[in-house]
């Protein structure tokens, strides 16, 4: 998946370096799920889903950059954000995306789980080439 909007002059950058950044992208993606008609269920699960990546970013990844932005396609409004890290990438993606499975000591559900709580999910990877996870909810 390329990624989901148009302008990237409406496009907000948030960087993933500290754990204060994950709050931050948290109340950012709350404020574009608002203001693209997401119900309040599906703002949970979008911030939920973006916490959980922002975190991956941060502690797997060594930190990194969200892009985030309102998504109109095909007639369809919702809001998408891109998670892009420089880290050691994820050598084997089914087992990354199976539940329960973790490589440090979370619970095991942030890639699963995010996948899980969004409507288009794209996971992008290679050992020793970082990782981009791009995900978007749309409004109903």
């Amino acid at each position: 998946m390329t990624a989901p909007w148009s302008d990237e002059a409406e496009v907000q950058l948030h960087p993933v370096e500290r754990n204060g950044d994950v709050v931050h992208i948290r109340q950012a993606i709350r404020a574009l799920a608002q203001a693209g008609g997401l119900s309040l269920v599906d703002q949970t699960k979008m911030i939920t889903a973006a916490s959980e990546l922002a975190r991956n970013t941060l502690i797997y990844g060594g930190g990194g950059m969200v892009r985030a932005g309102a998504v109109v396609r095909d007639g369809r409004r919702g809001v998408g954000a891109v998670f892009e890290d420089s880290g050691p990438g994820i050598a084997d993606i089914e087992q990354a995306m199976t539940d329960g499975w973790t490589s440090g000591s979370g619970m095991g559900l942030g890639l699963s789980g995010s996948r899980r709580l969004v409507d288009d999910f794209d996971l992008r990877t290679a050992p020793g080439q970082g990782t981009t996870v791009t995900i978007i909810k749309w409004a109903r």
